[in-house]
């Protein structure tokens, strides 16, 4: 969505649509400036693409130097591993390829569903510090996302662009410092919203099973544990002061209550369960509709 009378520029990055709105256009420098950052951060951790650094991961054992911020990603999901009791960790990228979801697409299961290996056996992360005992196959998709946001906006305000909106499909990162209406989508119908949330300085980030589904029950939220897609929530939203940890705790929604989850963070929060109930957090200051 964009942001009201201000100057869209809109990329593919990530397997994803993204669109940036300023008060007045970008320059051709400036753009060229942002699809540099979406390129390296693909470069370094997409699983799709054969020259990637998580693709070498892939390949073998070993240590690995990743790129600035791989820090925060890791001490991120880290915690939120253990929040979830191993259900949302970053080496889910084996599970997602057994039920056909890796980089050929071919969208079909392998086999039954495959558990992710548990962390402390194959994974040592310190810092900017990968060093794995195994081939692993790492998806950060559950924050990622948030946080190439995060960088895109780190980069505009580099170039004086301190009033920004960032758009990464639904995932809003808005600088401020006007509020904007957000619609809810509907988690059995795209074109519905169940309700809509005021977005003011920070980030709002959903998570729902509708989205890259495919076969029969099968979808890209998968408990780490099992292998085997959640079934029991169907859509989350989280607010938060980055994107990339709205965009994880999005995620984390669908294996720890909001309450658990906010005792380590400050954000605000609503869960939708396949039953049709819902729940959210005092500070949640969205309208639901009935």
């Amino acid at each position: 969505m964009p942001y009201p009378g201000w100057a869209a520029f809109s990329f593919e990055g990530i397997g994803t649509r993204w669109e940036i709105s300023t008060p007045g256009a970008l320059d051709d420098g400036q753009r060229r400036r942002l699809l540099a950052v979406v390129e390296d951060y693909d470069a370094a951790w997409s699983r799709f693409r054969p020259d990637s650094m998580v693709a070498e991961v892939a390949r073998e054992p070993g240590r690995y130097s990743m790129p600035d911020g791989a820090g925060a990603l890791g001490r991120l999901y880290r915690s939120l591993y253990g929040l979830s009791e191993g259900a949302m960790t970053p080496l889910i990228g084996g599970s997602l390829e057994q039920l056909g979801y890796g980089a050929d697409y071919s969208l079909r299961p392998r086999g039954t569903p495959l558990p992710a290996p548990r962390w402390d056996d194959v994974l040592d992360w310190q810092d900017n510090v990968l060093t794995t005992t195994a081939a692993v196959v790492l998806d950060v998709g559950a924050a990622g996302k948030g946080q190439l946001a995060d960088l895109l906006g780190e980069e505009l305000r580099s170039q004086g662009v301190v009033e920004h909106f960032i758009d990464a499909s639904g995932d809003l990162l808005n600088s401020g410092p006007f509020p904007v209406a957000v619609g809810l989508e509907h988690p059995y119908d795209p074109a519905r919203a169940i309700g809509t949330i005021s977005l003011g300085a920070g980030a709002i980030c959903a998570s729902a099973a509708n989205r890259r589904a495919w076969g029969d029950g099968l979808h890209h939220v998968l408990d780490g544990t099992t292998g085997a897609p959640v079934t029991t929530v169907v859509a989350t939203w989280a607010l938060a002061d980055t994107a990339m940890r709205a965009d994880a705790l999005a995620t984390a929604l669908f294996f720890a209550s909001g309450e658990a989850l906010q005792q380590e963070f400050e954000f605000s929060w609503l869960t939708v369960f396949s039953d049709g109930s819902a729940a959210h957090s005092a500070g949640f200051k969205g309208v639901l509709f009935e």
